[in-house]
This record gives C-alpha cells, structure tokens and sequence, in this order.
C-alpha cells in the first residue's frame, strides 16, 4: 500500500500574499525582505461548536442588577464545625475534608451527620473504607445514631449516585474519594484520573440539585492533599483536620473558602465516646495557677481566636562541654535567638547552663509572639522569680534587644482581659530590660532562702 508523502511546507508574504514552496529572503511580488514566513500545515481536523443560546433564568445580566442577599446557610450542628465554615453548609457546596490517618476524619463527619439528621434533614453517607457493620459499631460508640441517617458501603460511583436518587438526602458525606472509582475513567481508585472524574462528578451533582456534598480525601507523607491538585480548585471549601495523636486536642482549620473567611479555627477533643467540641479551649493550655519560677503566659492567636499558652523553662547547671537545648511545643530556632538575646542585651549568663522550655497541652505556639514569653520565663528560672498569675506577655523580640509589636494585638489584650490577665507586657515596654524589671518588681520572689522565711512563718 502506497504511502501518503506530507505536502511541502508553504511560505507566505505577510505583506501581499504571495506563496512559493521554498523560504526565500525577499518576497517575490512586493520584492520585501524579511516578509515571507512559514505557513502552518493543516491537520484536517477541524471541531465546530455550535452556539447554545441560554435560558432566561440563566443569561448574563449586569453585576449591579445581581442580588447579594447572602446564600443562606443550614447549621451543621456542629458549632465549631459551623465556625470554620463562616455559619454553616451553604446549600450545593462541595466541601473536601484532609487529614493525617487516624486524626479523626470519619468520627468527625459521622457526629456532623448525626446532628444533621437530628435536626430533621436526611443524610447519606458513603463510606467506601469501612462495611456497614465497621460504621455502625463506632456510632453506636458514639451516640450517632438515628433514623434520618442512612448509611451505603460502595466503592462504585455509579451505586453511590443511584443511592443518592432513592434516599433522596439533603446532605451526602462520601469517605473518601480516593478510595472511590468510575467506569468513565480508566485506572484503579485513587489514581489522578479517577480521582479527578469522582471528584467533578460529585461537584456536578451537588450544583445541579443544591445538595451540599463533604468529600473525605486523604493526605501524602508531606501533609498535602493527595491526588491532582485541580480537586482543591473544584470543591468551594478546603478544610484540614490535625491534632497530635499523643494527645486529645484537635484543631479543625479552612484553607480555602468561597462563602466565609480562611482565618477561623475549630477546637475539638477527642474523648472515650467520640468528639467533643472545645468551645472555650482556654484551660486545656494552661498550668494549675503554679507561681514557680519559669512560667509565663502568652496570647497565642489560632485564626481568629486568641488562646492563652503558658510557657514553662527549665535550666540547670551543665556539666557538658555542649548544654542541651530541649524544645517542645515552640520554635527551637526563635527559642535560640532568644537565649542569645537574653545572653547579649539582657546580660543573664545562659552559655553554660542546660535549657528545656515548652508549652503546656501540647499545643504548638511557633508564632513571633511567644518570643518575651519563653525570655521571661527562662530569666524566671535563672534568676529565681515568680511571674504572678495576672500578668501575661505578648511581644517579638529583636536582635537589638526591643520588643516589637505583633498582629491583632488589641485582640490579644481584650482576650487576656477576659480571661483575668490584667497586666499584658508588650510593645509598650520598648525593651527586654524593662519588661524584665517591670515583671521583677510585680513579682513574688522566689529565693529559696525567702522562700524558707514564709514557709516557717507563722500562718497568723
């Protein structure tokens, strides 16, 4: 069989249109230079569109004649779940929900559809990871249980939308996408593809029937969201659950959202009977009142909500030709700056003594904020003096020994007000060596001979 031999290349005058089969410097008609030009070869292969005129409900008008009354918005009854959302679940959102393995995914949107269902709307969830039996025992566990909840173990996204038209549910959770596959696309679960077309088709569905759909998706070594990354442009809220599995305190944060804010935070504990919402998360990172030397306060700002950390230093002598530096819950990068800062400007020897500073409740507080927190606290310790339980500290330091102001730091000192801090050393205290001798004149001290005097001091 004779083979096609491709047409010679053409070239053409961009000026007047003249045409040869070989590139030539001047055009052979306007007798030009530099006007002739490769012509692009036709493929044969040509798409059309034809165009569709919209319908009424559906045609473009002006953005000022467009409404802005807000979308309304349905409680998932879950407050903090609520708060991260900017109100509650928007009617035809798509939401996907990340999370490290084990953080508490599942448990969390089984108490959302619990709390949805008990407030009378009809939920399905779609769980593709564990059979019907697995989800029930854990809302029994739980207390998830109730009529309005209906409860499908699929891994086929063709199933799951046949359930959807007979249950006929006013929310749809789905756990998770990568575990979910579709004849339409070629590969097993959890491939780019697949999850791109699961993801689109549950996107479409929810737009088409005002239905808010919560999409489960897993998460890499590296924290990210796994899959292509167009699935966080498709959904209309990105939400990342974490928390440490050494301890029970879980945080709840929007990474993306189209209908609220990006900068609230949701709190939550992980109990014997499930998920417990944190409305006030104050004490979980406190001490017991203790004025032990090495303690202070800090205003650590989760999103949009101020939380109170106290921060709690430890030194000793060292006997090593290195002394340890032991970090848990802060930066240990700014904890060193600090130390040479209280070493330089502050003139408190710290070069041969071994130092531990953490937070209390295992929370992480890697914000510049913290820095006069851990440079009161660790000179606390050193110099033997007790910051009293009123007095608070919120303040970046500098290398030159001054203390900067912060964000949101009138917010800082309304929360620390609240909560009974009425001394708040920041900004205003210009330098580290004020805020210390400012601290150190409030202060109880704690010299173990003093110390002695009141305790063998009669009570009378």
């Amino acid at each position: 069989m004779a083979t096609r031999r491709p047409a010679p290349p053409a070239f053409v005058c961009t000026e007047c249109g003249w045409t040869t089969s070989k590139w030539v410097g001047r055009c052979g008609e306007c007798q030009q230079w530099g006007t002739v030009q490769e012509q692009a070869a036709k493929t044969g292969i040509v798409r059309q569109i034809s165009p569709l005129a919209p319908g009424a409900d559906r045609a473009a008008r002006p953005i000022t004649q467009i409404s802005t009354a807000e979308t309304p918005r349905r409680s998932s009854g879950v407050a903090e779940f609520d708060r991260v959302l900017g109100g509650g679940i928007v009617p035809g959102a798509a939401i996907l929900l990340s999370g490290e393995p084990g953080v508490g995914k599942s448990t969390l949107l089984l108490e959302v559809a619990a709390q949805a269902a008990r407030g009378g709307r009809r939920v399905l969830y779609a769980s593709a990871e564990e059979s019907q039996a697995q989800v029930r025992l854990r809302a029994e566990r739980t207390g998830a249980l109730h009529d309005e909840l209906y409860l499908a173990s699929e891994t086929d996204l063709a199933t799951i939308l046949g359930h959807i038209d007979e249950v006929k549910p006013q929310l749809v959770i789905v756990d998770s996408v990568q575990t979910v596959s579709s004849s339409l696309s070629d590969g097993a679960a959890g491939q780019p593809s697949q999850v791109r077309e699961v993801a689109a088709t549950l996107i479409r569905v929810a737009k088409e029937r005002s239905l808010p759909i919560i999409i489960v998706g897993h998460v890499t070594k590296d924290g990210q969201v796994a899959g292509p990354r167009i699935l966080e442009h498709l959904v209309d809220v990105v939400c990342h659950f974490e928390g440490d599995r050494q301890t029970a305190l879980r945080f709840i944060r929007a990474l993306k959202n189209r209908f609220g804010p990006t900068d609230e935070v949701g709190c939550f504990e992980m109990t014997g009977d499930g998920i417990a919402e944190v409305p006030d998360p104050s004490g979980l990172f406190l001490g017991h009142g203790s004025t032990e030397p090495g303690t202070c306060v800090a205003i650590s700002m989760e999103g949009r909500r101020a939380l109170p950390v106290e921060v709690q230093a430890l030194t000793v002598e060292s006997t090593a030709p290195n002394p340890r530096r032991v970090v848990s819950g802060l930066d240990s990068a700014r904890v060193a700056m600090v130390l040479a800062i209280l070493e330089k400007r502050g003139r408190i020897p710290t070069g041969k003594l071994d130092v531990y500073v953490s937070t209390v409740g295992g929370v992480r507080f890697t914000e510049p904020a913290a820095d006069l927190a851990i440079a009161i606290a660790v000179a606390g310790s050193i110099q033997q003096f007790s910051v009293p339980r009123t007095v608070a500290a919120v303040g970046e330091l500098s290398l030159a020994g001054e203390v900067r102001a912060v964000t949101q730091a009138a917010q800082r000192r309304s929360e620390a007000k609240r909560l009974g801090y009425d001394q708040v050393f920041d900004e205003r205290s210009k330098s580290l060596d004020a805020a210390l001798n400012d601290v150190k004149s409030r202060s109880r001290s704690s010299h173990p001979a003093k110390r002695q005097r009141e305790v063998d001091a009669p009570p009378f």
